[in-house]
């Protein structure tokens, strides 16, 4: 087959990549669009891709710069957003549950994977099973056990349930681990190391694209959580940055949501996602190509 062939027969396949790529990055760079329209321009300007009167007042805004009488004749609210002080709540608890899920995770996959104990495949289904119960079901059992530890408005509240292991991680694991080549394992344990000097030292370091991508997985998961953190944390001293920005959303101007320095914050809540996707990017498609040692 000529090269012609072949890139006429890709061009249906190029076709779709693209129209859902439009689909999927469309309403990111509308959320970027409207921070940078001026709140009176909003509604009047729906029909433009580019922003009307670009301006960064609403960035200013979201970071405190204006005062209230400068914010209100602009078209927005006279309430402020602490975005520092809650964007370093959400970056704290969600690296430390990053962390702590992904080595917690990674301990529970390995014995499940390799170590042989009775009923092993019978409490791992049992375990896995837990990843058919919603969520939502969860929150109300969850909510009184915190309050009776008194970690109500607290950071181990709004960790815990998230902080050890989970279903999806182990499962993710496990099934990656089972690809490792147990020879590898007999040599070492030749050498006489035990199995936690073989899980230190032979499984962790071959697993880095893997446990990258769990822990990708996990803080994005942790960073876009809204729920448990509104009910647990509505303290404004631990208040994440998805509550945040809903409390921001609620405190309307004459019934209008301030939606340019809604927009504006929701911008900068997408950075340092985005920033992990840059960064890591390559190691989660390694493991995603990840076939096997050989």
């Amino acid at each position: 087959m000529s090269y012609t062939d072949r890139a006429s027969r890709s061009i249906p396949f190029i076709l779709v990549i693209a129209v859902a790529l439009v689909v999927t990055l469309f309403p990111v760079l509308w959320v970027v669009r409207m921070s940078f329209t001026p709140n009176k321009q909003i509604l009047s300007s729906a029909g433009s891709l580019l922003p009307a009167r670009a301006t960064a007042t609403n960035y200013a805004r979201v970071f405190g710069l204006l005062d209230s009488a400068t914010a209100i004749r602009l078209g927005g609210s006279a309430q402020k957003i602490n975005f520092f002080r809650f964007l370093l709540n959400s970056l704290f608890v969600s690296s430390i549950v990053t962390v702590s899920q992904t080595l917690f995770s990674a301990a529970g996959a390995y014995a499940f994977a390799r170590l042989r104990f009775p009923a092993r495949e019978w409490l791992f289904g049992a375990y896995i099973s837990a990843l058919m119960v919603p969520s939502i079901v969860m929150i109300i059992p969850n909510f009184i056990l915190m309050k009776d530890l008194g970690w109500l408005n607290t950071y181990m509240g709004i960790m815990a349930p998230a902080l050890l292991m989970t279903p999806y991680s182990v499962f993710f694991l496990r099934q990656f681990f089972l690809g490792v080549n147990p020879e590898l394992e007999e040599a070492a344990r030749i050498d006489g190391a035990n199995k936690l000097r073989v899980f230190l030292r032979i499984i962790l370091p071959m697993s880095v694209a893997s446990l990258v991508t769990l822990a990708v997985i996990c803080f994005v998961g942790q960073w876009n959580d809204y729920m448990w953190p509104l009910i647990v944390g509505k303290d404004e001293s631990v208040r994440m940055l998805t509550v945040a920005l809903g409390v921001f959303r609620s405190q309307t101007p004459q019934g209008m949501p301030d939606w340019g320095g809604l927009m504006a914050g929701t911008t900068l809540a997408i950075i340092p996602t985005l920033a992990l996707f840059l960064a890591l990017g390559r190691r989660i498609v390694d493991s995603i190509n990840f076939s096997g040692f050989r």
